[in-house]
């Protein structure tokens, strides 16, 4: 699992924490029913059902079914389809179940030179017209792409608005929490879409002006003004808006797949789409004062991430220009936390044929509480002043990020946005800053904010406005086998006691070694930062002093060592040296995500009854030092993240990561008892495969050049532990294998319910696949064995250290992901090397993945 996993997901459980004390949810309803031909009895196949009253609606499936759920109150189930007379039936019966069969009456309808007539479908996706009209809008879509032109400029403004759904307030409670916060009914908004009571919760307002270049190809967002107020304040401005931006990516159809909620859906126009959807021409309405053709689409298989939704084209428009678009995501979808998301998109032609996007509007009802009234969420955009003038400001180009903010841009007054608000907001939208300042008065949404607030940051202040944060938390407590319990304390500086000077670290005690562990940072800004010194970009001098346990064979770039969750393993966990370490570092991150990292540092190793330094002479040291420089350099390209106060998560894994490292020590410099010359370089990439899942590759590879001892070699990361690691080899043991040359892969490929969606009982569980594929290859030199070479230290017999052949070491792995929604679940299987001494054939791991 990767570090907090993608913010949304926490930010749901977050919101969901603080809310659910105090919102009166409403009651689920379920609507069941099958719509028939009224003469033949036989299922009318993707018929519209739609609850009169509500914006709640969906397609019937192969057999006619139909399931909807729903908090909202309506009187009656309304159903159309081509060739029928549209019928509303009455719901007569109350409860959690509603059962509302319709049966429609045939008309037969005629469509240009399409005659659709009642009767059992056999689709098929040859000779069909309705795929032909959706190939030519395909085919067409270059015609009318306003950024076939040189320049291409656009204002744009987005409002996202988060609120309570269908919020019912007790007006009578005499005590509880309706009582306790009696005032929110001064804030209960009505939604624009349903009319249903809604008690908005968060606001998000940003004015923009985006520019687009085509040679060379670049496009930026200037970003004039941000705003943000209600339940998501104590989170980071800019990195919220990025996520939120991620997840809640535009939509366009003309892309193969569809990137939305860090998932990727099949595009209605992709060239898969004739094998994905089913696609028919269903009517001929008006869309504002234009006569269009409505072509609908479905998935074949509901589950699959795909959309119902329809296309509309001006009748007899041969750019095939779409007029609108509106998407929808099926019931039976295998997506979490989703009950209903619905997209509309209006469009305007240019003069010049050009297709220029007027509004997108994104509505979706999202629980994580089962039987809860669950979230609302809306994202309103509008676009105008769209032209095809080179951009006012070409410098802009110049910048590395795809989205500039002017000065001052995050402090815009209350009368900046009166002025330049493209559409209207609701009064209750713009009283949720002083709605949230009640709120924060009454001590349980107070001390609940604040404990949110410590779980996802890790740290606590020691002050409203503090000087000293106190963490991080998951380190506070944990075991292992050297050590027995561990108890660590710390904490950092902030920038309200100085912008440029930092300094964090942590004391720690073993109650088994009776040894105190510590590490002492300092370090130097060459820019000013708002909190903390980890902000992005990094410019800085950092000088760091430690002393503590060093973990052969089991670092990861993922988990702390000191996280709680690692403390239970598989093995005693005695691969462990003491180290003490003075090193200084330069580290520069530029906008483009470059970053050069140059380290000065002096490392002494202490052995341990474990780790024993005996050379092939039988003189035994209780340690060795080495000084060593270290150059490191990284690139990702188009990386987004959330900032964090010890680092940052990535938001998505879009963007490639690629690392290369070169770390020197000449022997007899500062007396270092022998040389390190060591090089080496990663790769990450996701692989998307559309509607077949993603994978994803790391790719690592190492050479020492050196005559070193065996802790400066090349180890395979192993783990004890049995959660799933990425980077680590679950069934591996610390230094089990030594080499002084590797090359390592990691690929892990989801399949989001490529087979589990097709049977029929389980892919009611929304259960999703997960297959693993890891190995090494190594190698160790003659000059690096310490049986040819006498001055080197033997290899610690505790740990039955084994040579590779020419045969890698390769471990599988099967796995269960999604359970519960938060849980993932592994088999895991050694194929090479299952006779070493001690070796973990075959395994169970965990660990808790939130995603959509």
């Amino acid at each position: 699992m990767t570090k907090l996993c993608a913010l949304m997901r926490i930010i749901i459980f977050c919101v969901s924490v603080i809310l659910i004390s105090f919102s009166a949810s409403g009651r689920n309803v379920t609507v069941r029913g099958v719509v028939r031909d009224s003469l033949t009895r036989e299922p009318i196949p993707y018929a519209s059902v739609l609850l009169k009253g509500t914006d709640r609606g969906v397609l019937t499936d192969d057999n006619g079914r139909y399931t909807i759920v729903t908090t909202l109150p309506f009187d009656s189930v309304m159903a159309s389809s081509l060739g029928y007379t549209t019928k509303a039936v009455a719901s007569r019966k109350r409860g959690d179940n509603v059962q509302v069969d319709i049966d429609l009456v045939s008309t037969g309808v005629l469509l240009g030179e399409v005659i659709a007539k009642p009767k059992r479908e056999h689709y098929s996706k040859k000779n069909n017209p309705a795929v032909a009209f959706m190939e030519k809008i395909r085919h067409t879509q270059d015609l009318n792409d306003p950024r076939r032109h040189d320049n291409y400029n656009y204002n744009k403004y987005e409002r996202i608005t988060l609120a309570l759904n269908d919020y019912q307030f007790n007006d009578s409670a005499k005590r509880g929490f309706d009582k306790m916060f009696s005032f929110v009914k001064e804030y209960i908004d009505t939604s624009e879409v349903s009319g249903k009571p809604i008690l908005n919760v968060a606001l998000r307002e940003k004015l923009s002006s985006v520019h687009y270049r085509k040679e060379p190809k670049g496009e930026k967002e200037f970003v004039t003004g941000l705003r943000s107020s209600g339940i998501d304040e104590m989170l980071d401005k800019q990195s919220m808006q990025t996520f939120y931006e991620d997840v809640l990516r535009e939509v366009d159809v003309y892309d193969n797949d569809i990137v939305l909620m860090q998932t990727r859906f099949v595009s209605p126009l992709s060239r898969i789409a004739p094998d994905f959807y089913k696609f028919y021409l269903t009517d001929t309405v008006f869309v504002d004062t234009t006569r269009c053709v409505e072509l609908t689409f479905v998935p074949r298989n509901p589950s699959t991430m795909g959309f119902t939704g329809r296309f509309y084209v001006p009748v007899g428009d041969t750019t095939m220009f779409i007029k609108r678009i509106v998407l929808r995501v099926p019931h039976d979808i295998n997506l979490n936390f989703i009950n209903g998301l619905v997209i509309s998109q209006d469009y305007e032609k240019a003069p010049d044929g050009s297709r220029l996007k007027t509004k997108d509007d994104m509505i979706l009802e999202a629980s994580v509480v089962p039987g809860s009234g669950g979230l609302y969420g809306r994202r309103q955009t509008v676009y105008d002043s769209h032209n095809f003038d080179p951009a006012p400001d070409a410098s802009i180009f110049k910048r590395g990020v795809a989205q500039i903010y002017a000065p001052g841009a995050e402090y815009r007054g209350q009368d900046f946005w009166d002025e330049n608000r493209k559409a209207e907001i609701a009064q209750g939208v713009n009283g949720i800053e002083k709605m949230m300042e009640r709120m924060r008065q009454v001590p349980l949404f107070y001390w609940t904010e604040k404990v949110v607030k410590v779980l996802v940051s890790g740290y606590v202040p020691t002050a409203k406005k503090s000087y000293f944060d106190i963490g991080p938390m998951t380190s506070l407590v944990s075991y292992n086998s050297v050590e027995g319990l561990r108890l660590r304390a710390g904490g950092m500086t902030t920038a309200n006691l100085s912008r440029r000077w930092f300094a964090r670290g942590y004391g720690a005690y073993g109650f088994r070694d009776h040894k105190w562990k510590y590490k002492a940072e300092l370090e130097y800004s060459f820019r000013d930062k708002n909190y903390h010194s980890r902000e992005f970009p990094i410019h800085s001098l950092r000088a760091t002093q430690l002393y503590d346990l060093d973990r052969l064979g089991q670092i990861s770039s993922v988990h702390n060592a000191d996280n709680f969750f690692l403390s239970v393993s598989r093995l005693p966990d005695c691969q462990m040296t003491y180290h003490r370490v003075s090193k200084l570092e330069y580290i520069l991150e530029t906008e483009q995500h470059f970053s050069l990292e140059a380290r000065i540092q002096q490392e002494r190793q202490y052995s341990t009854p474990f780790m024993t330094f005996i050379n092939g002479y039988g003189e035994n040291f209780r340690h060795y030092t080495m000084n060593s420089f270290r150059l490191q350099l990284r690139y990702a390209p188009g990386e987004k993240f959330y900032q964090l106060t010890t680092g940052r998560t990535r938001i998505n894994f879009d963007a490639p990561e690629m690392v290369i490292s070169h770390t020197y020590a000449p022997k007899g410099f500062m007396g270092n008892p022998f040389a390190l010359n060591v090089t080496e370089a990663s790769f990450f990439k996701r692989i998307w495969l559309s509607a077949f899942g993603y994978v994803d590759m790391t790719l690592k590879g190492g050479h020492v050049w050196s005559r070193t001892p065996y802790p400066g070699l090349l180890i395979p990361g192993a783990n004890l532990s049995y959660l799933i690691i990425p980077d680590l080899f679950s069934c591996m043991n610390p230094m089990e294998f030594i080499n002084d040359s590797y090359a390592q892969w990691d690929l892990t490929y989801w399949a989001n319910g490529l087979i589990l969606n097709y049977i029929p009982i389980i892919k009611r569980l929304k259960l999703r696949e997960a297959f693993m594929f890891k190995g090494v290859w190594g190698h160790l030199s003659d000059r690096n064995k310490p049986w040819l070479n006498p001055d080197l230290y033997g290899f610690p017999e505790i740990n039955n250290t084994q040579l590779m052949s020419d045969t890698p070491y390769m471990e599988v792995g099967v796995g269960l992901d999604n359970l519960l929604k938060v849980f993932r679940v592994d088999y895991t299987w050694r194929l090479t090397y299952r006779d070493n001494p001690g070796a973990c054939k075959q395994g169970l791991r965990f660990t808790f993945h939130f995603s959509f």
